[in-house]
């Protein structure tokens, strides 16, 4: 193998090794969450007109589970690296910037993925969304992931103890993920609560994706294609201008 295949088999490794945790126990919470909010709200939220809520639900806690574990999984290996003091044994190789990069965040899509598959299946049990367009929900699967991942490397270069790692995800990541509609559509909101969500960068991510189920969402899938897009161009730029002058790991 190349040196970025071995780093991305590595990596993968990782946290297979406790899939368990890794992948099982985010299925099991997304699990928790289809129980709570279906029993509480199926026949009293109106979504998408014919759309019950129940189905409406799975799409958006597959996407919030793909996100959420794509961005734990390349966090929490840099500044677990960091922090034991193992990343001098990279840097001692003769890896590019860009192998890190592939890596590290390729196997943040593969987590993110696994979990999101997991998520699905589970739940096909209680709700059939439907697959309208499965190309869309490829597409923002892997876009979303590839995003998470890449900011996940971010907060991992940026962090350099567990506390701050852990203030980012829960007012930042948290926030952003259960305020983008996993749980509503944005049309149920006040308009000035509707515009708030539009600069949610989260919420182009997960209503694109919902439109692949069901051919319905609540801005056109191209507007939140392009968006999506442009943001994982950008922090895919940072996160590689960062590993290149070795932000935090040389210094």
């Amino acid at each position: 193998m190349t040196g970025w295949q071995t780093l991305f088999y590595k990596e993968v490794l990782r946290f297979w090794k406790v899939a368990f945790q890794t992948v099982a126990a985010p299925v099991i919470t997304a699990l928790l969450y289809l129980a709570v909010f279906a029993h509480v709200l199926e026949g009293r939220a109106v979504v998408y007109g014919e759309v019950s809520y129940t189905a409406f639900l799975v799409p958006g806690l597959v996407m919030m589970s793909v996100l959420q574990n794509a961005f734990a999984n390349s966090s929490s290996s840099l500044i677990q690296s960091k922090i034991m003091g193992s990343l001098v044994f990279l840097l001692l190789t003769p890896l590019s910037h860009r192998a890190w990069f592939v890596a590290y965040v390729g196997s943040s899509m593969v987590r993110g993925l696994a979990v999101g598959l997991g998520v699905l299946i589970v739940a096909w049990l209680f709700a059939q969304p439907g697959f309208v367009a499965p190309l869309w929900i490829l597409v923002f699967g892997v876009l979303g992931a590839a995003l998470m991942g890449t900011l996940g490397l971010i907060a991992g270069l940026w962090a350099e103890k567990f506390d701050q790692m852990a203030a980012f995800q829960n007012f930042i990541i948290m926030p952003m993920t259960f305020l983008s509609g996993v749980f509503y559509s944005i049309h149920s909101l006040p308009a000035f609560w509707q515009s708030v969500s539009h600069l949610n960068p989260f919420f182009y991510m997960i209503d694109g994706f919902r439109y692949g189920f069901f051919g319905r969402s609540d801005v056109s899938p191209w507007l939140s294609l392009v968006l999506v897009g442009g943001a994982l161009l950008a922090v895919s730029a940072l996160a590689l201008h960062l590993l290149k002058t070795g932000y935090k790991v040389r210094h």
